[in-house]
């Protein structure tokens, strides 16, 4: 195993995760300011001020998450389905773009090249790439018999 996680190369799908997970964070933090600006217009829109601080929240939490995954050299982090989930309820605030983006990072992640590329970044041994074989256990020899003490057998005519 490479002591170094430079050398991992990127698949495309995770890529496409990074790319989607930030503008997503962009778009959602810009929605969520607008229409917490537009909720506060109304008595009504007031009350909904929650649901439209989730697109803010999710926003920032999707910028730091694509932050770590376009580190350099890369850290190792684990896929976020919970984003990806959050990222689908944005639909309760009219974000649609979002839902679309947490659906295909939920798709992305279950790709076999991305699997493997979490798996190699966080340091865990690959299920599928063959290992290297092991060695042969070292020969043990056989026990000897335990030593008698005090007289041998008794022979019986």
């Amino acid at each position: 195993m490479e002591s170094s996680t430079a050398a991992i190369e990127k698949p495309g799908l995770f890529n496409a995760i990074v790319i989607m997970t930030l503008v997503s964070g962009i778009v959602n933090f810009f929605w969520g300011i607008a229409a917490s600006a537009a909720a506060l217009a109304t008595f009504i829109g007031i009350l909904c001020i929650p649901l439209t601080a989730l697109p803010i929240v999710l926003g920032i939490f999707e910028i730091l998450f694509a932050a770590r995954l376009l580190a350099t050299p890369p850290q190792p982090v684990q896929p976020s389905p919970a984003i990806a989930v959050l990222e689908i309820a944005c639909v309760l605030a009219g974000n649609v773009f979002s839902m679309f983006v947490g659906i295909l990072a939920l798709v992305f992640y279950h790709d076999e090249a991305v699997e493997h590329y979490f798996l190699r970044l966080n340091g865990m041994p690959d299920r599928t790439l063959p290992s290297p074989p092991l060695p042969p256990p070292p020969a043990v020899p056989a026990p000897l018999p335990p030593e008698r003490s005090g007289p041998g057998p008794r022979e019986v005519a």
